[in-house]
C-alpha cells in the first residue's frame, strides 16, 4: 500500500508540472513517459542489481577513504579542531567536533580530485558518456546533454560553462532544462560532504546520494520540457571537457583554489542563514504559541511542504517534520537540512521515510541558488539576463518538483 501511496504521488507531481506549464497543449507524452521510466529503471537498477549496487557501495567506501585523508591533513593543520587526539577529555560525544575544521575541509579535497580527473581526461569520459544516453532518451542537442550531465559531478553555473559557446544559441525551453537541472542535483565537490552527515543516519548515505543525483536528471528534463515546453529542433553540437591546467600538478593547484572558494562561501553562507533563521524565529516567537509551542519557522516549513512529502510516500503522521526538512531546504539550503537530518531524534521518521527524504532533499533548489544562477548565467549570456532572471523562479519550482519525484520512485520500489 505504500508503494502505491508513492506511485500515484509521482504521477501527482508530474501534473503538477503540467497544470503549471507555460504551453500545456505543446506537451506530448514521450517525455514525461521516458522520463518517469528513466527515473524507475535507473532506481531499480543502482538500488536492486547486484553488480551496480554493489559499485555503487565501492563508491560511497572510495569517499569515506577519501574523508579519512581529508581528516589527515585538518589534524595536521588545525591540530585537534581539525579531529587529531584531543589534548583534554570530551565532556560528552560529539563535543569536540567542529565543522568549519573537520568537515567543510572535504570540499576542498574534492574540488582539487575533480581538477586533477578533468585533466587525466577520465571525467570527461564519464561526463560525454552520459550526456550521449540523455541526447538519445529526450532527443536534446549535445550542448543540453553535456550540460545535464555535468550538474552531477559541477555546479549549476559550472555545468553550463562547459557548453557557453552554444548557450546563445539555445532557445526558451532548452535553457530552462539546463537551469533546472542545476537546480535538481547536487555537485560532487559537496556530495562527500552531505553523505558524512547522514551516514550515521542512512546506511551507505554516499551511494544513495549519488544514486538521487543521477535519477533526478531525467526528472529534471522532462518536468522542465513540461513546464517550459520546447520550440523546433534542439540545437546541435559536439562538446568536450578541456582542462585549462599545463600538467597534473598545476591542475590540483586550480581545484584547490576553486575549492577555497567554495568553502569559504559555504562558511559564510551558513553563518548567515543560521543567523537569519535565529532572527525570524526570535520574531515570530512574539506571536501566541501554536498547541503549546512557539511559532517558528520551522513549524510554518512544516505546514507549507507536509501535503507536498505526504504526497510522495510520507506518512501523515511524519509528514510535519518531514515537511519542515524539505522548507529547511527551499528556504535556506540542503546542507541544513541534511545536518536536522542527522539530528533527529530515534523514531521521528521511519527507516522508509528517511530515505525517502534523503532523496527529495538532493537538489540545489534553493532561493540562495537562485542568486547565484541569475548571477552566474547572466555573466555568461548578458544579453538574456531579463529571460534568465524570469525564468529561475519556475526553475526553483522544476528543480523542487524534480527531486520529490525521485523521493517518490524510492518510495515506490
Amino acid at each position: 500500500m505504500a508503494q502505491l501511496h508513492s506511485g500515484i504521488g509521482l504521477l501527482a507531481i508530474f501534473a503538477i508540472a503540467w497544470a503549471l506549464s507555460e504551453e500545456r497543449r505543446a506537451v506530448g507524452w514521450r517525455v514525461p513517459l521516458v522520463g518517469i521510466v528513466l527515473q524507475i529503471g535507473l532506481a531499480l537498477a543502482m538500488l536492486k542489481v547486484a553488480f551496480l549496487r554493489d559499485a555503487v557501495a565501492a563508491l560511497n567506501d572510495a569517499f569515506l577513504a577519501l574523508q579519512s585523508a581529508t581528516k589527515a591533513g585538518t589534524s595536521l593543520v588545525f591540530g585537534y579542531l581539525g579531529g587529531a587526539p584531543l589534548p583534554f577529555e570530551e565532556s560528552y560525544p560529539g563535543a569536540a567536533f567542529v565543522l568549519a575544521f573537520q568537515a567543510l575541509p572535504l570540499v576542498i579535497v574534492v574540488s582539487a580530485l575533480t581538477s586533477a580527473l578533468i585533466h587525466l581526461r577520465i571525467l570527461p569520459w564519464i561526463v560525454r558518456g552520459f550526456a550521449a544516453a540523455l541526447e538519445r532518451a529526450f532527443g536534446v542537442g549535445g550542448p543540453v546533454g553535456l550540460a545535464c550531465a555535468a550538474n552531477v559531478f559541477f555546479g549549476m553555473v559550472e555545468a553550463p560553462v562547459l557548453a557557453r559557446d552554444y548557450l546563445s544559441k539555445l532557445d526558451r525551453g532548452e535553457l530552462f532544462i539546463v537551469m533546472t537541472t542545476g537546480m535538481a542535483t547536487i555537485a560532487g565537490t559537496v556530495l562527500a560532504l552531505y553523505g558524512g552527515f547522514v551516514a550515521p543516519v542512512i546506511e551507505n548515505g554516499i551511494g544513495h546520494l549519488i544514486t538521487a543525483s543521477l535519477i533526478s536528471v531525467p526528472a529534471a528534463i522532462a518536468i522542465a520540457a513540461i513546464m517550459v515546453p520546447r520550440r523546433g529542433p534542439p540545437t546541435p553540437g559536439e562538446l568536450e571537457i578541456v582542462s585549462p591546467a599545463a600538467n597534473l600538478m598545476d591542475a590540483i593547484t586550480q581545484g584547490t583554489e576553486q575549492g577555497l572558494k567554495l568553502f569559504l562561501s559555504i562558511l559564510a553562507m551558513l553563518l548567515v542563514m543560521v543567523a537569519l533563521v535565529s532572527l525570524v524565529d526570535t520574531v515570530l516567537g512574539l506571536l501566541p504559541d501554536v498547541q503549546g509551542q512557539p511559532v517558528s519557522l520551522g513549524m510554518v516549513f512544516g505546514w507549507l511542504f507536509s501535503p507536498l512529502v505526504w504526497l510522495i510516500g510520507i506518512p501523515w503522521a511524519e509528514a510535519g517534520e518531514a515537511g519542515r526538512l524539505m522548507g529547511i531546504k527551499t528556504a535556506l539550503n540542503e546542507l541544513l537540512a541534511y545536518l536536522e537530518l542527522s539530528k533527529l531524534p530515534e523514531g521521528t521518521l521511519s527507516e522508509r521515510s528517511e530515505l525517502i527524504m534523503l532523496y527529495a532533499l538532493c537538489g540545489f533548489a534553493n532561493f540562495g541558488s537562485l542568486g547565484i544562477m541569475i548571477g552566474g548565467l547572466a555573466t555568461i549570456l548578458p544579453a538574456r539576463r531579463g529571460e534568465i532572471a524570469g525564468l529561475a523562479p519556475k526553475s526553483l519550482v522544476a528543480g523542487t518538483l524534480s527531486t520529490l519525484s525521485t523521493g517518490a520512485v524510492v518510495g515506490l520500489i
